[in-house]
């Protein structure tokens, strides 16, 4: 019985992790509470929004880099000739100053995968 037990819970975990690793549905609800948390009080995510210490959000996805009119940009986003891709984005979000050295946005990172999936789902709908 421990045997059925353990195997019937290792094939759940595996699942779990299959859905995880292969990009299952990302939740848009969860990447709006982590663009409230970790990227709200610099972005905004409205194209008439208040003008804030970073540029608007609205519409980042397949976005030009250094491209919202009037936001004075670091040299390092100002010369790479790329769009704001889901995949960019996901690296940059990751670890801003090793995607893009010379960066300065002040902020370290967002470790967790899914967290990155949720709020990149999240900015699509900017639009």
């Amino acid at each position: 019985m421990r045997v059925f037990a353990f195997a019937l819970y290792s094939l759940a975990l595996a699942v779990v992790f299959v859905a995880v690793a292969s990009g299952a549905k990302a939740d848009t609800a969860a990447g709006e509470a982590s663009f409230k948390r970790a990227c709200a009080a610099c972005h905004n995510a409205t194209a008439e929004g208040p003008r804030k210490m970073g540029p608007t959000m609205h519409a980042v996805v397949d976005r030009h880099v250094a491209s919202v009119d009037g936001f004075k940009y670091s040299n390092a986003k100002r010369e790479p000739d790329m769009k704001w891709s889901a995949e960019n984005l996901d690296r940059y979000l990751a670890n801003p100053r090793e995607f893009m050295p010379g960066t300065t946005m002040a902020y370290a990172g967002m470790k967790s995968n899914s967290e990155r999936a949720n709020l990149i789902a999240y900015l699509k709908t900017l639009k």
